[in-house]
């Protein structure tokens, strides 16, 4: 197997990223239009409270680049030890699977319980990447 099939999986995270970037612009444009808060207030982001919805939005998209970091750098380090295996590749479609259903929930209704539920199989998900690179770069001739 390829080791740059794990390219889809990121472009597939670069995507949500992409989307949630979206989804934050348009709940931001659409708080200052009806008013729940003044443009000013996106200038230094201080004196007036944000609505649920741009915050939601703004603490999701900044959420995308503290773990998902780890996953795209576990997916180079895949392609640099020529990790190109099946059990990675599940991983990697299975930790953006986690990503998707987090941000659906995290974007969605919010509730707590099962958020947490999809953010911390994410990182089961994303140590089991880096447990199956660790191997095979061990087992490396």
């Amino acid at each position: 197997m390829s080791d740059f099939r794990l390219l889809y999986p990121m472009f597939a995270l670069f995507v949500l990223t992409a989307i949630v970037l979206v989804i934050l612009f348009r709940s931001r444009v659409s708080a200052v239009r009806l008013g729940a808060v003044s443009a000013k207030y996106f200038r230094i982001y201080q004196g007036e409270a944000e609505p649920e919805a741009a915050a939601k939005a703004s603490r999701h998209f900044s959420n995308l680049f503290e773990a998902p970091t780890l996953f795209y750098a576990a997916c180079l380090a895949a392609m640099v030890t020529h990790d190109g295996s099946l059990m990675l590749l599940i991983l990697a479609w299975a930790y953006v699977a986690a990503r998707v259903v987090h941000a659906l929930i995290h974007l969605g209704g919010n509730r707590l319980r099962h958020r947490i539920k999809a953010y911390f199989s994410g990182w089961i998900v994303l140590g089991g990447m880096w447990l199956q690179i660790a191997w095979h770069a061990y087992n490396l001739p």
